[in-house]
């Protein structure tokens, strides 16, 4: 008897030695956060950074160089379609130094001399064809009385022409040193003028609108072209967005748009318009050439629920590009790849095991799968890189 006691008593400690042995050293539970997949609609997003732009906005320019008033107009003010916004006046001519004042006096003294001159040449061809014109009188008279020639008379009558041509030729001469002179007084008059012209050029609006910039303010000289004010609609707004092109090419025209942080309560609704056919190259922030293309959309909530929005303020669009209503949905997290495929660790019993996916398609942090896993089940969400398949897991609270 005291044998059996003995065996048993060897037997018990033998069994505990080993049971501390295996509490000790048995591999701990991996605590993983899980999520609950699910079965409902998914819809596909493309979310980017945008920013709201008018739809039209127009720049006043200068048509012509002049002295430009000082402007009364201050972003946000509203104008009339052809209401006046700017006044541009003559420039004034630049000041004349004592040699250049000499050589337009100089000028004008040659100019008025040429006149005179030309005066002369006229008088004199005057004279002449008055002479021409007489002797061919005389000569046709005696030539029907046979006193003169046929050649007499055709001698006659070609000098009537060549006198009639140099009076024609002095006459040109005669205004070309009157303009000559004009022109000379004309830079003599704007050298010394005291005070600048009267004329101006009223600048009017081409829209009716607000400003939105003012390009020039203050007085000053401008050249033609030159910049103004930029007029616009603020309550025409659209929505753009730069979108890589490799997803713009699943942004269709007429596609849904849902607009985030934008300052306001709530989504707004929005509609692509159309993607710009060209694209772009944007260096993104960590350096890496991108190319990116531009969006548009309208925005088609009621203007009331955004009638705070200007130009050029920053929101978040996301463009929908598929949607499928019975679809079972998994966080994108859970998934990750092995080999050529994806898979997922399903939570069975405290257990993790790992089963493999078919993808559909993910749209940022959700992903819809064809077939592996089941509504209800429990996925390990972001595994850490220890854990593996059969690995004993804790729920995070």
């Amino acid at each position: 008897m005291p044998r059996v006691v003995t065996f048993l008593s060897i037997v018990v400690a033998v069994l505990a030695a080993a049971a501390l042995l295996y509490w000790a050293f048995r591999p701990a539970a991996v605590p993983v956060d899980v999520a609950t997949v699910s079965r409902g609609s998914f819809t596909a997003t493309v979310e980017e950074d945008g920013k709201t732009r008018i739809r039209n906005r127009y720049v006043v320019s200068s048509p012509l160089a002049g002295r430009l008033l000082r402007l009364d107009l201050k972003p946000g003010d509203s104008v009339e379609a052809d209401a006046r916004v700017a006044t541009l006046l003559p420039t004034a001519s630049p000041m004349l130094d004592p040699r250049t004042r000499q050589e337009l006096e100089e000028r004008l003294g040659a100019a008025e001399a040429s006149m005179q001159e030309a005066q002369a040449r006229l008088d004199r061809a005057n004279d002449q064809e008055a002479q021409a014109r007489r002797d061919l009188e005389r000569v046709r008279a005696l030539q029907q009385k046979g006193a003169a020639t046929n050649q007499q008379l055709e001698r006659e009558e070609l000098a009537l022409r060549v006198a009639e041509r140099d009076r024609v030729a002095a006459e040109l001469r005669r205004h070309a040193t009157e303009h000559e002179r004009d022109q000379t007084k004309a830079l003599m008059l704007r050298a010394t003028a005291t005070s600048p012209p009267a004329e101006q050029w009223d600048i009017t609006a081409p829209v009716a609108g607000r400003v939105l910039h003012v390009m020039q303010e203050s007085e000053t000289v401008v050249a033609a072209g030159a910049p103004l004010i930029e007029i616009g609609d603020p309550h025409d707004l659209e929505i753009i967005a730069d979108v890589l092109t490799t997803q713009a090419v699943e942004i269709k025209p007429g596609a849904a748009v849902m607009i985030d942080r934008w300052g306001g309560p709530g989504l707004l609704q929005g509609r692509v318009r159309f993607v710009e056919p060209a694209a772009f190259t944007k260096v993104s922030a960590l350096g890496v050439e991108e190319q990116r293309v531009w969006v548009v959309a309208d925005i088609m909530s009621p203007r009331e629920l955004w009638s705070g929005l200007g130009d050029n303020y920053r929101i978040d669009a996301r463009f929908t590009v598929a949607e499928i209503p019975d679809a079972t949905v998994v966080p994108e997290g859970a998934l990750f790849r092995r080999h050529d495929g994806w898979a997922a660790f399903v939570v069975q019993d405290g257990v993790a095991r790992e089963c493999a996916v078919e993808l559909i398609r993910r749209s940022g942090r959700l992903a819809a799968v064809a077939s592996g896993l089941q509504p209800g089940q429990q996925v390990v969400v972001f595994p850490p890189s220890t854990l593996s398949d059969g690995a004993a897991v804790t729920t995070r609270r």
